[in-house]
């Protein structure tokens, strides 16, 4: 006969069981979601991992001088990623101890853009109809003979889209700020020669200065900069 302290036993291992098995299909089900989260994801980019030389302008406060710096940095190939990176990597120079130009830490440039020059536009057409899904039709239009000129065939203009934490979070002053916007021009002039033109956005918008004074509104030409800095220029 089974005594009353077995059958306790029995009952709470019964239990225990019946535990296990729900705790087992809970965590099923929670991996399951999180495969099929990642299956919907965005696909990562593969890592890229061959390193280059690569160079940084970069800013001093001290004596407003801008010093191209060789770094070996691995960067991908697609141009409009490969500037986004290099920007990355100037703004940590920037974070880190000791910097001679100190940033925020942190995210800067949420994307870069390249556009062939000269930049055609589109107007909307006064003679069409609205779109059955609402949209407004457009019809192209030539460049406005002001625009920026491409100096080379296949000359590009750089569209900079930062960050509002990092524009922000911006030193203010008019030596610090357009030492910053140098410091980009020439680092990007050092290494992607077919971007001619840069112009900055602030989360997607126009926005008028970096934080006071360095005009953010204004087409900028790519050039070196790694002299003394001209600070008019970037005002």
């Amino acid at each position: 006969m089974i005594s009353r302290h077995q059958r306790i036993l029995f009952w709470v291992l019964i239990a225990c069981i019946v535990a296990m098995g729900a705790f087992l299909f809970w965590e099923r089900e929670r991996a399951r979601d999180r495969i099929g989260a990642l299956a919907d994801a965005t696909p990562i980019d593969a890592p890229y991992t061959n390193t280059e030389s690569i160079t940084l302008d970069l800013a001093n406060d001290t004596d407003g001088t801008i010093t191209a710096t060789t770094r070996q940095i691995a960067l991908p190939d697609e141009a409009t990623a490969r500037a986004r990176a290099l920007l990355e990597h100037l703004v940590a120079e920037y974070a880190l101890p000791g910097s001679p130009h100190p940033l925020q830490s942190g995210a800067a440039v949420d994307d870069v853009f390249l556009l062939p020059l000269p930049i055609n536009g589109h107007a909307i057409d006064p003679n069409a109809k609205p779109s059955p899904n609402g949209d407004t039709p457009t019809v192209p239009v030539a460049a406005d003979p002001n625009s920026p000129q491409p100096q080379t065939p296949g000359g590009e203009l750089a569209v900079i889209n930062l960050r509002s934490s990092f524009v922000n979070a911006h030193p203010s002053g008019v030596e610090v700020e357009s030492l910053t916007l140098l410091s980009i021009i020439g680092t990007l002039h050092a290494n992607l020669p077919q971007i001619e033109q840069i112009r900055f956005l602030v989360d997607g918008q126009p926005r008028e200065t970096l934080a006071g004074h360095a005009d953010l509104l204004r087409t900028y030409p790519s050039r070196d900069t790694t002299v003394a800095a001209t600070i008019p220029d970037a005002q």
